[in-house]
């Protein structure tokens, strides 16, 4: 049976996760690792004598590995400023890819890779590996079908993304303007970014928020953001994240006039009403009483295969095997997202609306990207990502 065969960009934490512990591990039913790069030898190195895969090939350049004629798709997993241009080498040369969040870290860049991929051949898809989870699936069709009625509010308090000092500074472009492009928003909660607009099925309008810079470590990007969301029909939203609490909460509540949906702790709670309040505040001859509320466990399939169910997918996909799960170019909407927050931030707090003035954005994040410190790193260190993604791997 023909196999995808798979390059991987970036031998750092989730390019050596998915080399190891996926494809070697034999997670990735139709698709195998023919060929790796990473301009770090001691990286290569790491992986040479750690993979079962004998028949690898090394490179050090990547273009050298896309003309190799050995990929029939890539995994993209370099630091974020990379993740466009790579893309947009695979695509022009009608290589498939799958591109590690963020999109990018700037919407103007973003928007070009975009415009790159809806004129190729090749299949671009993002790593979204929190859609596969069965509890967010599930959410997103519930308020697909109206079953909370008009959106009222929406919360997500994600805390549970705690990191030490050791972390940040293992990786010379980690938690840097110039680098990295960001903090918490960028690195860690792309995924929930991502989520709060799929789920919910729209973007907010504008946005508030405030943001901490090395509030809890020794960095110079966000380390803690309270975001407030506005939504077309009036509803509100707040969105608050930190590396440096714990033991942290990841509470994601949706309410509308029809009820609520609750997800915690890898559960779906319903609390669903008998009639719209809006209907009810409109019609009850009731003072004090509200509508009666029927709370449900929301059953699911239990699925939630996380990184190898977006590579299973793909490989599945271009085989003809199943449709494609997530599309590519819906990656710029957490970027759009991620820069109205920071740019807010940026600005004390001060009303951004979507979609985010690109030039505006880019020009702020190059004049902290022009002084951004100097930071010696062990960039030959690989950490094992095992646990770190904030959600259990089924």
């Amino acid at each position: 049976m023909k196999k995808i065969r798979f390059g991987i960009i970036g031998l750092g934490n989730q390019g050596c996760s998915y080399m190891l512990n996926l494809f070697d591990g034999g997670t990735i039913e139709n698709g195998v690792v023919t060929a790796v790069c990473d301009n770090n030898a001691a990286k290569v190195e790491n992986v040479k004598n750690l993979t079962k895969n004998e028949t690898v090939a090394y490179f050090a350049d990547y273009k050298e590995m896309l003309d190799s004629g050995l990929c029939d798709a890539v995994l993209v997993e370099t630091p974020h400023y990379f993740h466009p241009e790579m893309v947009i080498e695979c695509l022009n040369r009608g290589i498939h890819v799958i591109c590690e969040k963020p999109a990018g870290v700037y919407t103007k860049h973003v928007k070009e890779m975009n415009e790159v991929a809806k004129k190729s051949n090749a299949h671009f898809a993002m790593m979204f590996n929190q859609r596969t989870n069965c509890v967010y699936r599930k959410m997103k069709e519930i308020i697909a079908q109206g079953g909370i009625g008009d959106l009222q509010r929406v919360s997500w308090i994600i805390t549970n993304w705690f990191r030490t000092q050791f972390y940040y500074d293992n990786g010379s472009w980690r938690a840097t303007w110039a680098g990295e492009g960001g903090g918490v928003l960028i690195n860690q909660c792309p995924h929930q970014i991502d989520l709060v607009s799929w789920v919910i099925g729209e973007m907010p309008v504008s946005v508030n928020a405030f943001c901490k810079y090395g509030r809890w470590h020794d960095i110079e990007v966000e380390d803690e953001v309270t975001a407030y969301f506005e939504y077309a029909n009036g509803a509100t939203g707040t969105f608050i994240t930190t590396t440096g609490e714990t033991p942290g909460t990841n509470r994601f509540e949706v309410s509308g006039t029809k009820g609520k949906l609750l997800c915690e702790d890898d559960k779906l709670i319903w609390y669903k009403n008998d009639q719209d309040s809006q209907e009810y505040v409109k019609t009850s001859k009731n003072t004090w009483e509200r509508p009666a509320v029927e709370i449900i466990e929301v059953e699911t399939d239990g699925k939630n295969p996380q990184h190898a169910g977006i590579i299973n997918n793909f490989a599945n996909a271009l085989l003809g095997k199943e449709e494609f799960f997530v599309d590519g170019l819906e990656g710029i909407n957490g970027v759009e997202l991620m820069n109205a927050i920071e740019l807010s931030g940026w600005k004390s707090g001060e009303k951004v609306c979507l979609p985010v003035d690109e030039d505006v954005y880019l020009e702020e994040l190059n004049k902290r990207r022009a002084t951004s410190r100097l930071k010696t790193g062990n960039d030959d260190y690989v950490h094992n990502t095992a646990g770190s993604y904030g959600s259990k791997e089924r």
